[in-house]
């Protein structure tokens, strides 16, 4: 284009399609829906870079673009186990459940990772699904480094650690792709290898966070977690270990498990979280290197993560109840019926500031 030219529009692409299929024979074996959502994406991100500060739109060289949008269907493209895709015809699929009925298949995105095909199908059902509402028991779960997470109820996890077990036998994929002539057969085989091992390390540590998600769900009825900016921590000097936990999926994960299960869940402020004692409401000033809590104004004692998961659901209770909480937990907030009550394991209280000494 030259400079002084006006950038086009994204209607001006859409209707330039038909020209450009003719100079282009390629084009026409390319669904036409399929090309239009490419042109939509573009400017999708051309529109974050202007306006939302996102970076400039990276140019998409040959194997980079790996997905697919089929946006509409005028019947099910699902028959039996395969999938009926314009111009490519019936394509088999392994489909894990069947689709429920009064479900309608709205679009379906087909996705390469590494050298497997995945179709993402999205359905639509009109239903409205409630918001889950406080009830039950609830717990505070702390994440770390140290320890993966660990909660209120004691129960601590220790960190698999998915990158840094295979990153040896990734450095030497890499290695060897490096020394391969780009774009020939050698080279696209070594990029595979990278790809599957990078694959199998992100299903992984999906797996392992979807199991953990479902375990929190099974030991409680209300999940509370930390408000913290991974993205800012993952820049610091334990970055790649931070990355490696993936701590801001587990938590989008933790959320829409809750959702799904019908458990409440609700973030809660992170300040000063593993320097306050969860007994009085003391402060209690240590270092990372300090792995236990031991408050000197009333003597308690617990594992340092564990009093941390013990502030994070004390808070979360304080911001869904409307009595002071002393001993026994009553999740009674504003609109909600109280529907129950369990025996907690500290004092639920909220007070700030230094605490009178206990005699004796």
């Amino acid at each position: 284009m030259p400079a002084g030219e006006r950038f086009p529009t994204e209607v001006n692409q859409l209707n330039a399609l038909p020209d450009a299929k003719k100079n282009f024979p390629r084009l026409g074996g390319v669904p036409s829906q399929v090309l239009q959502q490419a042109i939509k994406q573009l400017h999708r991100a051309w529109e974050g870079f202007q306006k939302i500060g996102h970076g400039f739109p990276r140019f998409k060289k040959f194997g980079q673009f790996k997905s697919l949008l089929f946006p509409q269907f005028k019947q099910s493209p699902i028959v039996g186990t395969s999938l009926l895709l314009p111009k490519l015809g019936l394509v088999k699929v392994n489909l894990h459940r069947p689709i429920p009925d009064g479900f309608v298949v709205k679009q379906v995105r087909i996705i390469k990772k590494a050298d497997r095909w995945y179709a993402s199908i999205s359905l639509q059902y009109d239903v409205k699904v409630s918001e889950p509402i406080p009830h039950g028991h609830p717990i505070g779960v702390d994440i770390g480094l140290e320890k993966f997470l660990a909660t209120s109820d004691g129960v601590l996890v220790k960190p698999p650690k998915f990158f840094k077990s295979l990153q040896s036998e990734l450095k030497l994929l890499q290695r060897r792709l490096s020394r391969k002539q780009k774009r020939s057969k050698n080279y696209e085989k070594a990029r595979i290898k990278v790809a599957s091992l990078h694959h199998t390390i992100d299903n992984t540590r999906k797996d392992f966070h979807f199991k953990q998600a479902h375990a929190l769900c099974d030991n409680a009825d209300m999940v509370f977690m930390e408000d913290l900016d991974y993205t800012v921590m993952a820049k610091g000097m334990f970055g790649k270990h931070i990355l490696d936990a993936g701590f801001g999926a587990f938590r989008t994960i933790v959320k829409y498990v809750c959702w799904k299960r019908d458990k409440f869940f609700s973030e809660v402020n992170a300040r000063g979280t593993s320097q306050e004692c969860p007994e009085c409401g003391a402060t209690v000033k240590k270092d990372l290197s300090v792995r236990v809590h031991s408050c000197p104004e009333c003597g308690f004692v617990c594992d340092r993560d564990v009093a941390s998961g013990l502030i994070i659901r004390n808070r979360g209770i304080a911001l869904i109840s409307t009595d002071g909480q002393s001993g026994i937990q009553k999740v009674c907030a504003d609109g909600y019926a109280y529907v129950g009550e369990t025996q907690s394991r500290s004092k639920s209280k909220t007070r700030k500031g230094k605490t009178r000494k206990t005699k004796g």
